[in-house]
């Protein structure tokens, strides 16, 4: 496959990642603060927020098992109409519980969604490209969360806070259609020869690929918890420092610069050297960020904290992806990477729980400089557990 190019698959792979990221980027912003105009508390609020994710954790097995069922094309199409009724449910919203509702819904299409696109690369692109294609996109999507809060931005100054949800729906009913419009995916029958494969379930990728999922995969467990942190420890330290909120957004612009720099050529790294050319730089420079962010006194310390944390988060973007597609079979490949992305979501939600916990019972910098222990011990079991060079899975059976 030395002929592959990226033009080929282009508009049907990156499309509607980018659309999809818009949508999420416009509504992201205003969720608690829509939340607040229907009147719930600040902690009801922020738990608005928190329902989107508890949406996509609880969503991601079945989310593999209806993509088994149907197909990558379909799970994506169904995922942006699932989004924009959620969206719609929060738009027309005059009450929290149904706001709340709306929500979780959200989450739950972000869970087939990100479920799709990841089988649905791993199988139209050939291994010696598919870090490359994984980190960009991430880097896509992240793109997209970036254009979004300026459009929604331009609505909501004409036409209300909730308008902001009204940019969602368009992005994620325009991503639904491109994705209509993919091709099927191939499909790998067991060779004549071959002897009667055991049916492939859920239960039976759970048992065969164990060892996987309880070495590396609490690895991405630990880097999704480190990740999520990251939006959640730059705010705070700012916020101790007495910085104005102006410099805290700064702050994320800056980081958010480096990181849409660097997508793409760590992924050419993994692809040429090797995953943990990237894998462990990315945890050791997250983990670093953190360790120091305590000792910053001022926003140019600061700065360059965060323009370290933003590098790391930067090059590890698509390195979950890349590993689960490593060692997804390609019989019951919806279900690995199931289990796969819940894993790495738990970890997302665990780790601000996490952080709140320490912090109540010690102090904000203890807690940040614990969250940066996390990201070593991550380094660590990516660097026992990831093989030294990427390894063809295998085409048939599990």
């Amino acid at each position: 496959m030395n002929d592959f190019s990226f033009r080929k698959i282009a508009v049907a792979a990156f499309g509607p990642a980018l659309l999809f990221g818009i949508g999420d980027g416009a509504i992201l912003a205003v969720v608690v603060l829509l939340a607040r105009e229907l009147g719930a508390s600040i902690p009801m609020a922020a738990l608005a927020v928190t329902l989107i994710s508890i949406g996509c954790v609880l969503n991601n097995i079945p989310a593999s098992v209806f993509m088994a069922r149907w197909g990558e094309r379909t799970a994506i199409v169904v995922a942006g109409l699932w989004s924009a009724l959620g969206m719609s449910v929060c738009f027309f919203a005059t009450h929290f519980s149904v706001f709340a509702v709306g929500c979780f819904m959200m989450g739950m299409s972000q869970a087939m969604y990100n479920l799709a696109r990841q089988s649905y690369m791993t199988e139209v692109v050939p291994l010696s490209h598919r870090a490359r294609a994984l980190s960009a996109l991430g880097g896509v999507v992240r793109l997209g969360n970036f254009i979004g809060p300026f459009l929604g931005a331009l609505v909501i100054h004409s036409h209300g806070l909730s308008a902001a949800f009204g940019v969602g729906i368009v992005a994620a009913l325009s991503g639904a259609a491109l994705g209509s419009r993919i091709p099927d995916l191939p499909v790998h029958p067991q060779p004549a020869t071959a002897p009667a494969a055991k049916p492939v379930s859920m239960l039976s990728t759970f048992a065969d690929h164990r060892r996987i999922f309880l070495t590396l995969g609490m690895a991405i467990l630990l880097v999704g918890a480190v990740r999520a942190l990251r939006t959640v420890v730059l705010p705070l330290w700012a916020d101790h420092l007495g910085l104005a909120p102006a410099a805290a957004a700064l702050l994320f612009g800056l980081a958010g610069g480096v990181e849409s720099l660097v997508f793409y050529p760590a992924g050419k790294v993994m692809d040429v050297k090797g995953r943990r050319w990237v894998a462990l730089p990315a945890m050791l420079c997250m983990g670093a960020g953190m360790l120091l962010m305590p000792l910053t006194a001022s926003l140019a310390a600061l700065m360059l904290v965060a323009m370290l944390i933003g590098f790391g988060n930067g090059i590890s973007s698509g390195m979950n992806m890349t590993l689960g597609a490593d060692h997804a079979p390609v019989q019951g490949r919806s279900y690995f990477l199931g289990v796969w992305r819940l894993l790495a979501d738990i970890g997302a939600t665990a780790g601000p729980a996490l952080l709140s916990l320490i912090i109540s019972a010690a102090s904000l910098a203890t807690g940040i400089a614990a969250m940066g222990a996390v990201a070593a011990l991550a380094a660590a079991l990516l660097h026992r557990w990831i093989p030294a060079r990427a390894k063809v899975p295998p085409r048939q059976g599990s």
